[in-house]
C-alpha cells in the first residue's frame, strides 16, 4: 500500500499495537467505498449507466480538501476522525460513479457473442508461417 498511501504512524489507526496499512483518510476512503457498495443495489439498479452530476462528486471531495487544507497549511490541526469521516464521504460517493461504468462495461462483454465460424488454420498455412528456429534472437 506504500504507493497509495503515505502511511504515517502518527496519521494511521492502530489495532492491538499494529498499525493499519493505510492512513486514516485511506482507510475512511476504503471503508467507505465498502459499506455503500454493499447498499448500492438497494440505492440503484446495477444496470443503470448513468452517472450522477460531477459536482456530487466534488461536493462530497471538498470536506476532504479543507480538512487537508487547515492542517496543511497550520490553521488547525485535524484529527484521525474528521480523516476517516471525510474520506468515508468520498470513497461512498466515489461508487455511484465506479459501478455505472462497471455496469456498462460489464453488458458490453456480454453483448458480444463469440464467432461460431472459428477454424483451424491448415497446415500449409502453418508450414509457410516464417521462423527461424537455428537463431532464437531472430525469431518472430
Amino acid at each position: 500500500f506504500g504507493t497509495l498511501c503515505h502511511q504515517l504512524p502518527e496519521r494511521s489507526f492502530f489495532i492491538a499495537g499494529h498499525k493499519f496499512a493505510v492512513c486514516a483518510r485511506c482507510t475512511g476512503l476504503y471503508l467507505g467505498f465498502g459499506l455503500v457498495l454493499m447498499f448500492y443495489p438497494l440505492l440503484r439498479p446495477l444496470r443503470s449507466v448513468s452517472l450522477p452530476n460531477t459536482k456530487w462528486l466534488f461536493a462530497a471531495a471538498l470536506p476532504l480538501f479543507i480538512d487537508f487544507a487547515v492542517t496543511f497549511f497550520g490553521i488547525l490541526e485535524n484529527t484521525h476522525t474528521s480523516r476517516l469521516l471525510t474520506g468515508m464521504l468520498l470513497g461512498g460517493v466515489t461508487v455511484f460513479y465506479v459501478m455505472p461504468g462497471l455496469a456498462e462495461l460489464s453488458m458490453r462483454v456480454t453483448r458480444t457473442k463469440p464467432s461460431s465460424s472459428f477454424t483451424l488454420p491448415s497446415t500449409e498455412i502453418i508450414a509457410a508461417a516464417p521462423s527461424d528456429y537455428s537463431a532464437p534472437a531472430r525469431r518472430i
